[in-house]
């Protein structure tokens, strides 16, 4: 009975994620509600549909963190209206995903300067395939790519806020971004931290078991007590939120690493069930399989 409901817990929220991963008709997002969560005096979250948007508002302007879908946009630019008059200058794309990134073109069309790491932008010239959604991501036009691109890191300073954007090398992606607001003591994760359980490994456009675990330690060696951390998706964070995080990783990890130490095939593995006791929104077995690929090369 027990697995029975665990099964059907985890196909719903299957459910739940595709449809906010996916690029869907505009009228799908008609009775989406941006909720804007205050994190500090100048900081903000916002949730709709996709990845957690990030705020940062004051007297030079609005700096955003990912952007979601672009039917989103104008409800989006509602809700910073309401926080901020000024126009919106920087966007700092976290990876290249389009629930992340969809509205770059509607802002970066009305002359948002996007930022992002080179990876992402690169992956965002060319159509890509995303296998875990048996979907295509189109190449992104002119206005919804970065003008801004960095290696490791790029710093800006706005707002009386140190904003330092840096690169976790293949975590999510192979094009993820950090960003830390060092004055507030706040962090936007982007995907390489999420509160849905067990994280999507995008293996196929660089991501991995290893860059994910080592992108929790980057982060847990900025943040304390104190520190607010912005996830890709769910609910605002402290730092005991992404050690149990990084504890869900781990033990995965060790518990694949160990099967296949024993000399057992993926199969047998997966019927182990490493991941039994962690929520998931995807399919067990993909999270296993992209772990145990990542760990055999």
């Amino acid at each position: 009975m027990k697995s029975m409901k665990r099964k059907i817990l985890s196909f719903c929220f299957s459910l739940f994620f595709v449809a906010f991963t996916q690029s869907i008709s505009a009228r799908n997002f008609d009775t989406v509600q941006i909720k804007t969560i205050k994190v500090t005096e100048t900081i903000y979250m916002l949730e709709g549909s996709g990845g957690n948007i990030g705020v940062l508002v004051g007297k030079d302007g609005i700096v955003l963190i990912d952007d979601q879908f672009a039917p989103l946009s104008e409800k989006i630019k509602t809700a910073l209206k309401a926080l901020n008059d000024k126009p919106v200058r920087f966007i700092i794309n976290t990876h290249f995903h389009g629930d992340h990134t969809g509205g770059n073109e509607k802002f970066g069309g009305d002359g948002t300067i996007i930022v992002a790491q080179e990876n992402s932008r690169l992956r965002m010239t060319t159509d890509q395939f995303m296998a875990a959604f048996n979907k295509q991501q189109k190449a992104a036009p002119y206005d919804a790519l970065a003008k801004v691109t960095f290696t490791e890191s790029v710093t800006l300073h706005l707002n009386g806020e140190t904003v330092q954007v840096f690169h976790v090398k293949n975590a999510h992606t192979d094009g993820d971004a950090v960003i830390y607001f060092k004055e507030s003591n706040v962090i936007h994760a982007g995907d390489v931290f999420v509160r849905y359980g067990l994280p999507f490994i995008d293996q196929a456009h660089g991501g991995n078991i290893d860059g994910m675990i080592n992108g929790a330690d980057q982060i847990l060696a900025l943040v304390n007590d104190d520190s607010k951390i912005i996830p890709g998706h769910g609910l605002l964070s402290g730092k005991k939120d992404l050690l149990d995080f990084k504890k869900l990783l781990l033990t995965v990890r060790d518990r694949i690493a160990e099967g296949i130490k024993q000399g057992k095939t993926l199969e047998q593995i997966i019927g182990t069930d490493p991941t039994k006791e962690f929520k998931s929104v995807f399919d067990r077995k993909d999270f296993i399989k992209s772990v145990y690929d990542s760990l055999r090369k």
